[in-house]
């Protein structure tokens, strides 16, 4: 399957007009439409926008149509915004592009509300709506009732999943707030789940989880009880530290990644067999920080075939970096593909947006992917066509 695709959301292709929209990304040398299948929040602006330029969709619904008994106790929450529409329906009916289906699989506060026995909790038993749990037998069934869903009612190509894992602890939640400087030894001390289901789990594996856990909340709640605050160095080396030195932690996260690699197994056995399954396995920059979230991308691409990395960087340079760093963890394994963002506060300039997809070509990577057609300018989905030899 070739994939050249362009990222969109269906309450854009509702407003556009399926036919017009198409008619737009095959003139800029696209194949693929790869759809929100699932999605969280936002707040976003629409430089081409008709009916308004401001959009908030409602948070953590889906845009197809859903068979319940394919759901556990956690089911889907149908979006009611675009009316009774099926955008996905008449996308896979138009027939002339191929449809790939992206799903946010665990980053949910509409479902975290609902089903708190299920989120992630830090070390003082703090719910994060935002995050379903991969440990949590009915996270794990939602996400695999998702996939499997929309790959047997749609005859989409395939799904790229986002969010499979541990989302970390800063991840933009509606008026996120701090008055102290954070860093990255105490977030990523609280975004560490110790769940009953993690704990549990863990223990099963040899870990003495409660004892870690009893561990980070001391010393999370001793840095906040002084009047200290690490430089970011500092911060990072002191993290660097306790993982080398803290046997418990490092294999705490190894099974984190044991986690996410078992579920995204699982969903590739349940989906049609013919469907492509691609993960996005990171929510950071650069992607090598994939393995706090319990993305380990060696086994990622061995278990489902393809990586989908977000190359979100502000120059080529740093794009060909990362790129060197994901093949080698990757070890030629699977397939790797690349979302860009041609435009700030990425790819600001054609010039580099261009000299980042020859240095990814150069590099072996011929599948890629643009985010996203409502957020960007013309002008910049311009840039894509002459990236892709047409001309919008």
């Amino acid at each position: 399957m070739s994939y050249k695709a362009i990222y969109t959301y269906a309450w854009d292709l509702a407003e556009a007009g399926i036919d017009r929209a198409i008619d737009e990304f095959r003139g800029l040398g696209l194949d693929t439409v790869t759809i929100a299948g699932s999605y969280h929040a936002g707040k976003f602006l629409r430089p081409h926008g008709k009916t308004g330029k401001v959009y908030f969709p409602e948070d953590g619904t889906i845009y197809f149509n859903a068979d319940p008994t394919r759901y556990g106790a956690i089911k889907p929450v149908a979006n009611t915004a675009l009316g009774h529409g099926d955008v996905l329906r008449e996308l896979t009916e138009a027939g002339s592009m191929q449809v790939n289906v992206w799903l946010v699989l665990l980053h949910n506060t509409h479902l975290g509300m609902a089903h708190p026995e299920a989120v992630v909790r830090n070390a003082f038993g703090d719910p994060y709506y935002y995050n379903l749990c991969p440990s949590a037998p009915a996270a794990r069934a939602y996400a695999t009732g998702l996939a499997k869903d929309v790959t047997e009612s749609y005859p989409v190509a395939g799904i790229s999943m986002e969010a499979p894992g541990f989302t970390p602890y800063a991840h933009g939640y509606h008026h996120e707030f701090a008055l102290l400087r954070t860093n990255a030894w105490l977030e990523n001390l609280l975004g560490l789940c110790f769940c009953d289901h993690c704990v549990a789990g863990a223990a099963r594996a040899g870990i003495d989880a409660a004892r870690l856990k009893a561990q980070v909340a001391t010393d999370i709640a001793s840095y906040l009880d002084s009047d200290l605050d690490f430089p970011p160095d500092m911060a990072e080396a002191f993290w660097r530290a306790d993982i080398t030195a803290n046997g418990d932690l490092r294999r705490y996260l190894d099974f984190r990644n044991d986690v996410v690699t078992t579920l995204v197994a699982e969903i590739r056995a349940a989906v049609r067999s013919d469907a492509i399954v691609a993960v996005i396995p990171s929510v950071a920059r650069p992607t090598a920080g994939a393995w706090y979230e319990g993305s380990d991308l060696k086994a990622l691409a061995d278990t489902c075939g393809i990586v989908e990395a977000c190359f979100y960087e502000p120059s080529a340079e740093r794009v060909a970096a990362d790129l060197f760093d994901i093949q080698r963890r990757l070890r030629g394994s699977g397939r790797l593909r690349a979302i860009l963002r041609p435009s700030f506060p990425d790819l600001a300039t054609k010039g580099e947006f261009l000299d980042s997809i020859a240095r990814l070509r150069a590099g072996g990577i011929d599948e890629f992917a643009f985010y996203n057609w409502g957020h960007l300018r013309r002008s910049n989905l311009a840039w894509i066509g002459e990236a892709l030899g047409a001309r919008a």
